[in-house]
């Protein structure tokens, strides 16, 4: 019954939310290429690559869980060099990342629209072992076809935010004709456990497994050092270095103004900025430049010398990029809603600095903040304080990184 009020109200949601979802395309860029595979439509060379040998289709949204999924991918090629691996992910930022990670024994796609015709075409030209999703990303049509065909489906470091859980239980009859088909859920925190169980999940396919954002890479000779590129800019390898992760729209600006005022008792400290977004630099570059700064851009390291502001405008190098970093400042938590995981900057050893909305780790940012593993900022003011308090201090530094990494 869910199954066929689903594929009847579904078509209807798709057409209401299609110009909302279009715009976000144009605007974002890069939609067209591999675009007929939202629909399940394939070149002839991958078809032929996928009839030869087993695939093991893992599932992610954007950037984040794409870089959770590679993560995964990566560890599982390092134990089990013969599979091979189909990554789709929902957005054109996401799926240009995964295509830059390209090897033989991957191949990235963009994930089918959730029509029962059109998943089915996907599936037929896949032909899968094994289905693991990330996070929280569970299409129904994709799960029960799957399940028709004796597909195992996995959701790996899934994660409950305060918002998916409230949505969860409002739309839990519907929720639960699709977890009761998970053969298992590898969970990030054992306290949602009891909300897994109630939502259809056999409670002996429950495994606490942790974050795999926590998991080192195994390999980390392929981290880029970045201090280079500092140095085109004519950045000196002593200026102290606030790096802005995953921000969102607001936050530049506050941080920015923040920066005056650090420069008053640090005159050579420099801001990094990472926009979670980062079609949006052209636009922020412009807002900065009008607000009195000499921006640069990742892209272009000797086109400004010795900015004010390095624009990180390129995919999938954060991690790296904490590297260089003083000071950590984590985005989405001021201006946004929610956060994003300040869990890579803490394993880079930084200190780290967050808004008030951490919603979507509220217990880890509880418990960094009551151990002192981070700090709270709330406005320019603070932000500008705090900073300089640590800045002056390398010893107050060194204190919450091993706090950070004991809480």
């Amino acid at each position: 019954m869910m199954r066929f009020f689903y594929n009847l109200l579904f078509p209807f949601a798709f057409l209401f939310l299609l110009p909302r979802y279009l715009a976000r395309m144009f605007h974002r860029g890069g939609f067209r290429q591999d675009f007929g595979q939202r629909f399940a439509i394939y070149r002839e060379e991958n078809k032929k690559v996928w009839g030869h040998g087993e695939w093991i289709w893992i599932h992610a949204v954007s950037v984040g869980e794409l870089l959770v999924a590679l993560k995964i991918v990566g560890e599982l090629h390092r134990r089990h060099p013969e599979w091979r691996f189909v990554v789709s992910s929902t957005t054109s930022t996401a799926h240009a990342l995964a295509l830059s990670q390209k090897e033989d024994w991957m191949v990235p796609i963009y994930t089918p629209v959730d029509f029962p015709f059109i998943v089915r075409r996907a599936l037929d030209a896949v032909r899968p072992r094994m289905i693991l999703l990330t996070e929280g990303e569970m299409w129904p049509n994709f799960i029960w076809t799957a399940e028709r065909r004796s597909i195992p489906v996995l959701l790996l470091n899934a994660r409950v935010s305060p918002r998916s859980e409230r949505r969860y239980r409002r739309f839990a009859r519907i929720i639960r004709s699709i977890t009761k088909h998970l053969h298992a859920v590898g969970l990030q925190e054992p306290g949602h456990a009891d909300l897994w169980a109630s939502l259809g999940v056999d409670p002996s396919r429950l495994h606490v497994t942790g974050s795999v954002k926590y998991d080192p890479v195994a390999d980390k000779s392929t981290a880029h050092d970045f201090r280079q590129v500092l140095r085109d800019c004519g950045f000196s390898d002593s200026d102290p270095i606030l790096l802005a992760g995953s921000t969102h729209d607001g936050e530049e600006l506050i941080l920015a103004e923040a920066l005056k005022k650090i420069r008053q008792q640090h005159p050579d400290v420099r801001l990094l900025i990472a926009p979670r977004h980062i079609e949006r630099s052209p636009r922020l570059r412009e807002q900065l430049v009008t607000a009195g700064f000499r921006v640069g851009l990742r892209t272009e390291p000797q086109a400004e010398p010795k900015p004010d502001i390095l624009l990180i405008d390129t995919t999938g190098e954060l991690r790296d990029w904490y590297a260089c970093a003083d000071l950590v400042f984590v985005g989405k938590s001021l201006c946004g809603w929610g956060g994003q995981n300040p869990v890579e900057p803490i394993l880079a050893g930084c200190p780290v600095l967050f808004g008030p909305h951490m919603e979507n780790f509220s217990s880890l940012a509880a418990v960094l903040l009551k151990t002192g593993g981070a700090r709270e900022v709330r406005d320019i003011d603070t932000l500008a304080e705090i900073s300089s308090q640590l800045l002056d201090d390398p010893a107050m530094r060194e204190k919450m990184i091993r706090q950070a990494h004991s809480a």
